[in-house]
This record gives C-alpha cells, structure tokens and sequence, in this order.
C-alpha cells in the first residue's frame, strides 16, 4: 500500500523515457474483475484518472508467500489455502486533486458479504463474513462488491501488492526509518528492536507492518497504527530529493513496484502517471490515513464490526469532502453546462421513503415537501440501519425516475438495486438535506417550512446553508503522511 502510493507521487517528479514506460508498464499483471461485481453497482465514480473527478482506488496487500526467499518466519500458506487480503486500503482522490484519503479496513471486521462471492446474489442473500476472506473466496471482485454494497462508494480502480513486492520495494529505497516507542521481541515475525528508531531492509519491515499477538493488546487496529505511520515514511522518503537524484535507485523502486503490482486492466502505468501528474502539488500534509472505526462483534470478540461512526466516512467519500464537513455542489465539466433535464415527472413514479436518521418524524416531513411537487405514490418507513446522507436506489429500468428523485435531495448518491421493481428507495441518514423543488415539480404550492432536521445538535457546526452537518466522531482521526513518525 505504502508502495503503491509512494510510487505514484514519485512518478508526478519524474520525465521517464518511453522505453523504461513500456518496460515497467509490462511488469504490471492485470486482472478483470468486472464479472464478479453484479449490475447494481452504485452510479457515482466511474472516473477516468484525467477526468476531473474524485477517483477511488482499493489497494490490497496480499498474504500469499508464493516466491518468498524465506517462508519460514510466516509459515508456507495460510490455514485454509490461498490469499487473504492482509491489508485493506480504499484510496480516496478529490476531484480538484488537493487532497488523498487512505481509509484503512481492520481485516477481522464482520461484514454482510455475498454467498460464494457470485455477483449474481441478491444482498438479501448475503452473509456475515470476515472481511479478508472475501479475497481468499473470490479475490479483488468479491471483496470490491463488498466494500461497494455496504458503502455506496464506487471502486473505480484496484491494485494488490503481494510479500515479495513489498520487500523489493523497501530493499530499493534502501530500507525505511520506523519508530517503536517500546521494544519489539516477536518470533513470529522475526523482529528484535529496542525503543526509539531503526532502518529497517525489506524483511525486517514485513515483520514490522505485520507483528502484532506481542504488542499491545495484539489487536489488528494496533497493527494499522504502525502500517500508517510506517506509510507516511515510505512516503516521506520516496519523494525526497535524496533519491530523486539517483537514477538508478529510482528505477529500482519502480521496477519492484510493478512487478508486484496486479491491477485491473484500465490501470496501468500510463494511467497511474495521469493520476500522478495530477497530484504533484498535493503535498505530504495533505494525505490524510484514517481507520474504520469498530467496536467488538460480539458474538466473536476476536473480531470486529463497523461502528455507525464508519459512515460519516463513507458519506465524505461519496460527496467528495472532508469527513463532518457538508457536500460543495460538483461543477459541471466546463463550469457552464447545466445538469441534464429531467425525463420522468413526479406524478409517474413510485417512491419509498425510509428514516434512516435515528430522528423521528425525518421521513414523514420529506414526504409531504415530496407530495406537495406532485409524487402521489409515496410511502415511508424505517431502514434497518442508522446511515449517512441520502441513498436512492432504483432497478435499472427506473434510473429516468431515480434522478427525479435524487433531484429533491441535494448531494444524494444513486445506486442501482435490481430487485426493487418500479419502486424508487430513498434511504434518509443524519445529515440528510431538506428536501428541495425539482425543475419538473406539478402545481406552484410552496413547498412546506422543515422543522426537524437529521444533523445531531451536540456535535454540529454550521454550514453555508444554513442547515448543519455532522462533525467527525471522535472515535475518528486522522493521521497526514508528513507527522512525525514518533508520533
């Protein structure tokens, strides 16, 4: 993961010659998943890494030991054979380029996930299961359809990086400096440091990033702490001048991050030198780490499960802005055009309302400002779940209706659910915005004044509007690639 986005910030510094492009770019093993993913996928993404537009990119880091030197410090395969996705990192790309979000996702984490990983399983269908297994059942499809039917953001890309990659990659930047405030003895892994700071080769520092039964409290959250800051130093160092001036050390470290690299067949090298140019002004300090929050599963408290805190991250992704700060509108392509004219008027579409904001009277109120526009097919209810922000989902055939709808709920996320009929679904979370006219509306009754809101008053700040959106939990921080690692 460290690799791969190191790799990328390096790229935006450097002219490679044509020859070394076609080299490297053979190195990259692609992969497509598309047939693993199903056809109701959310519709928000889908970027080209030129387009101005938030792209989300799933890095993986595999437990495969295949063409490891030396298995012998983490055993020949896993328990049950094949890979697991050891670590998990949902890469976030503002649309104006300023700004990268890594979210980190515990590899215990519970979460519904599809049956035998076939895309073709209803999410009624679904079943609780360990996150990093997803990849061991069905590999980056399975755990890509995953992450998107229990979150809403679109994966536009995919890349994994496997033991052997990270090692070269560490072994071509010289080694990487980590910081231990305490001393380190874990025969699983192979690690003997004592307090304060080392310069660790490329084994050593697999050993580190992975270490975990003897230190602290031998939880996988702990382990992401270390892989983060272990993270902003393999950043910190690619991109210094010290190994910008050295040609050969340079083409090292991308030679052995492609040849780890299996990615998707839309991203290769020349699409990951796009994305680079972008992002050559971004800056260390604007490369926030942040860890899905979590609480014990209780019914295995070796594992975990998302708390509801988790979605005020996965809303900021979705709307393209920091995590608790209210949605900016996107604009159009040219800055001119306007958004495209609504096809289907209200009084020909059947919608469902439901409360997903944990505040009473929420799906009633946007009712009524719905029926007085002219929907007459209206009913409410309550979503199984506390969410964020606004969904609509729609079966394929509705999608005309769907973005009416979406029309009266500023900064809604669309995704298409194709056993949902002529229904369209709304799903209302906290920080949901009042509902407002669409261009198409029936009749010229004002729309009524709202008078409950979705936004928790004990932890909101005012916004532009007038409303107020959710401020980050504190079960959420973040860490910026450029801190101390002591830190």
């Amino acid at each position: 993961m460290a690799g791969i986005i190191a790799g990328v910030l390096v790229l935006a510094l450097v002219v490679v010659t044509g020859v070394v492009v076609w080299k490297l770019n053979n190195n990259v093993h692609r992969v497509d998943v598309s047939m693993a993913l199903g056809t109701d996928r959310p519709t928000q993404g889908a970027a080209a890494p030129n387009e101005s537009k938030p792209l989300n990119i799933l890095v993986l880091g595999s437990d495969t030991r295949k063409n490891l030197d030396d298995t012998s410090t983490f055993g020949p395969d896993t328990v049950e054979g094949g890979d697991h996705s050891d670590t998990n990192v949902l890469v976030h790309i503002s649309a104006d380029r300023k700004a990268v979000l890594a979210v980190s996702i515990p590899r215990d984490s519970m979460v519904p996930a599809p049956k035998d990983c076939k895309a073709e399983t209803p999410k009624s269908q679904w079943v609780v299961r360990q996150w990093n297994y997803n990849y061991n059942k069905g590999g980056a499809g399975c755990t890509i359809r995953t992450l998107e039917g229990n979150t809403g953001v679109f994966v536009d890309h995919y890349a994994v990086v496997n033991f052997e990659g990270f090692q070269s990659m560490v072994d071509a930047l010289g080694g990487i400096e980590v910081c231990t405030p305490v001393a380190i003895d874990d025969p699983a892994s192979g690690l003997d440091l004592t307090p304060g700071r080392h310069v660790l080769d490329g084994s050593s520092a697999l050993g580190y990033v992975r270490a975990r039964k003897t230190l602290g409290d031998g939880s996988d959250i702990n382990r992401i702490k270390r892989q983060q800051a272990f993270m902003s130093s393999v950043v910190q160092k690619a991109v210094s001048t010290e190994m910008l001036k050295r040609p050969d050390k340079l083409y090292s470290f991308l030679n052995a991050a492609t040849k780890s690299l299996t990615t998707d067949p839309d991203l290769g090298l020349t699409e990951m030198a796009t994305v680079a140019k972008s992002l050559q002004d971004v800056g260390a300090e604007n490369i926030q780490f942040v860890t899905v929050p979590t609480t014990v599963y209780q019914p295995d408290p070796n594992r975990v499960q998302w708390t509801d805190d988790a979605d005020l991250i996965w809303e900021a992704i979705r709307g393209d802005h920091a995590i608790g700060a209210a949605p900016t509108a996107s604009p159009s392509p040219t800055g001119t055009e306007s958004p495209a004219a609504l096809t289907v008027t209200p009084d020909k579409i059947a919608v469902q309302v439901l409360n997903g904001s944990g505040v009473r009277g929420l799906a009633t109120q946007a009712v009524e400002a719905l029926q007085v526009q002219g929907f007459r097919q209206v009913t409410r209810g309550d979503a199984p779940a506390q969410t964020t922000g606004v969904l609509v989902e729609y079966s394929p055939m509705q999608e005309d209706a769907a973005r009416t709808v979406a029309a009266a709920f500023p900064g809604a996320v669309m995704r298409q659910a194709s056993s949902l009929g002529n229904t369209v679904v709304v799903t209302l979370g906290v920080g949901a915005p009042d509902v407002v006219e669409v261009s198409n509306r029936l009749g010229t009754q004002p729309l009524p004044t709202p008078s409950i809101s979705s936004s928790p008053t004990s932890s909101s700040s005012p916004s532009t509007s007038g409303t107020t959106s959710p401020s980050p939990s504190p079960s959420i921080s973040t860490r910026s690639a450029d801190e101390n690692i002591c830190s």
